[in-house]
């Protein structure tokens, strides 16, 4: 039996989309909810995940081709090639009959691993963590079951017919030991049928799979990056949101040295890297050409313009220094100065709803909540999902939202229904070190505030009438606006309103916890 996967509805104004990129091949295993392909529309970049588990029979369309939703893109077959596996391991079986006695003595791994076909429980005590990608090796394992058998010369297999511990410990060794040193063969007579697994499994993750060891989900750009360091993702661990592997902890993993020297590094220069790109012509992503166009549509059709105001954020600073880590243990989520912001902006939104508001031919349309769009950098091009009813978010709130929105837009997580219904937008422009700019209001939007980068800077303070010099964390905030329905003044007065509520910085009865 065999199963259509069609583009799924992306979004209610989302009509088509572009096959970017497969992540399976003809013929490889895919388990239900895991990654088929990448697909790019006219708000976002996104996977596709399987709906049903079987074997990839035929791909229906290629990369960079444009199909509207409910085009069959795939066919997946029941898998029943994968009933070959299990003859194919019983000769390995009769060749390790050490192993085979010492299977009653290990039940963990058996536990652990409950879908191996008859195979003694050393087969599957080095792959505990590939639980869910077992079925891809095992139908991979009659390909080349002579070669595979040295694979392990380091690994304890030795060990494993004399105790049931060395066989249990065999996890602890990465698989990357089995592809950088295949020229031992003693170890053949001992397992071969322990070491057919790992050997095939370390691959898995890096080409297409879902998994890498204790993780769960690996975006493609960090198997991408992953598969250029040459690092193994089962020996990674992830410190994104639930144990992800974030492309921070790949470039970890992948130049220890550069890791434990970075205290000596400090004072000395790193170049950068010369990018592929320079000397190259890349043609634009779909993202990029809508961005493109709706910049060009928005300027053209709106008066834009920005004023800028700087904000003494001292008491803010020190706030944030004293609660982040009972923030961070209460919450989950790092406190940053964004959130600070983002509350300051949205009650002044609602003193000030001309900034809040949008055009309609000659109507001025002022929503009854405000939406706070997020301005994300990503590796595709700047997003911006949504903050819905952020008038009712305490920092706690708003912080977690953020973090939430800009991790799975990075990931690739987002649903395009999620980048709609913005009514202001909010963008960190001091993320990268910016002390402001002016940044573009994007239609159906009116405004869209910047924030610079938070530096300790001299400047005159007053004190009961007295001028001194003293250093203050000083922040620009940019407002750019269309000047068809926001004034000069209507601008003024809600920056003024951030500025002072910033300035005040009494925010311990909004933190949230």
């Amino acid at each position: 039996m065999s199963e259509s996967v069609s583009l799924p509805a992306l979004g209610e104004s989302v009509t088509e989309g572009t096959v970017t990129r497969w992540l399976k091949n003809v013929g490889d295993r895919v388990e239900v909810d895991e990654p088929l392909l990448e697909v790019s529309t006219d708000k976002v970049d996104t996977e596709i995940p399987s709906p049903v588990a079987g074997v990839i029979e035929a791909i229906l369309v290629q990369e960079d081709e444009t199909v509207e939703v409910g085009t069959a893109l795939v066919t997946i077959g029941d898998g029943s090639g994968g009933g070959d596996a299990a003859p194919a391991e019983e000769p390995q079986a009769e060749a390790a009959p050490a192993p085979a006695e010492e299977a009653p003595a290990a039940p963990a791994p058996a536990e652990q691993a409950p879908a191996a076909q008859e195979a003694p429980a050393p087969q599957e005590a080095p792959a505990p963590q590939q639980a869910q990608t077992a079925p891809a090796p095992a139908q991979e394992a009659p390909a080349a079951p002579a070669q595979e058998a040295p694979a392990q010369p380091q690994a304890p297999a030795q060990e494993a017919p004399a105790a049931p511990a060395p066989a249990q410990e065999a996890p602890a060794q990465p698989q990357a030991p089995a592809q950088e040193a295949p020229a031992a063969p003693a170890p053949a007579q001992q397992a071969p049928a322990a070491q057919q697994a790992p050997a095939q499994e370390a691959p898995a993750p890096q080409q297409g799979g879902s998994h890498a060891g204790t993780s769960g989900y690996v975006t493609p750009i960090v198997r991408k990056l992953a598969n250029e360091q040459g690092v193994d993702l089962a020996s990674v661990t992830g410190t994104g949101v639930g144990g992800r592997i974030r492309k921070q902890d790949v470039l970890s993993a992948g130049s220890p040295a550069t890791a434990t020297e970075a205290p000596a590094a400090k004072a000395e220069r790193q170049p950068l890297e010369t990018s592929p790109l320079r000397g190259t012509t890349q043609p634009m992503t779909r993202l990029r050409k809508v961005v493109a166009e709706r910049a060009v549509v928005s300027m053209q059709s709106t008066a834009q313009l920005t004023s800028v105001v700087e904000v003494d954020v001292t008491r803010v600073a020190r706030l944030r220094d004293r609660v982040k880590g009972t923030f961070q243990e209460k919450t989950g989520t790092k406190l940053s100065f964004l959130p600070f912001f983002a509350l300051a902006a949205v009650e002044a939104l609602r003193a000030y709803p001309i900034i809040n508001s949008t055009v309609d031919g000659d109507a001025i349309v002022y929503p009854e909540r405000e939406n706070l769009s997020i301005a994300v950098d990503t590796e595709r091009g700047l997003l911006t999902p949504v903050v819905r009813d952020a008038g009712e978010l305490d920092i706690a709130g708003l912080a977690g939202q953020i973090a939430d929105l800009a991790e799975r837009t990075r990931n690739n997580q987002l649903k395009p229904d999620e980048l709609a219904g913005g009514t202001f937008t909010l963008t960190n422009t001091g993320s990268r070190g910016a002390l402001f700019d002016t940044p573009v209001v994007f239609l159906p939007q009116t405004a869209i505030l910047g924030t610079g980068v938070v530096v300790k800077r001299p400047v005159v303070i007053s004190d009961d009438g007295s001028d001194a010099i003293a250093i203050r964390s000083m922040v620009y905030l940019a407002l750019s606006y269309d000047h068809r329905i926001i004034d000069g003044a209507d601008a003024a007065r809600f920056l003024t309103a951030v500025k002072a509520r910033l300035e005040e910085g009494d925010f311990e009865g909004d933190l949230g916890i």
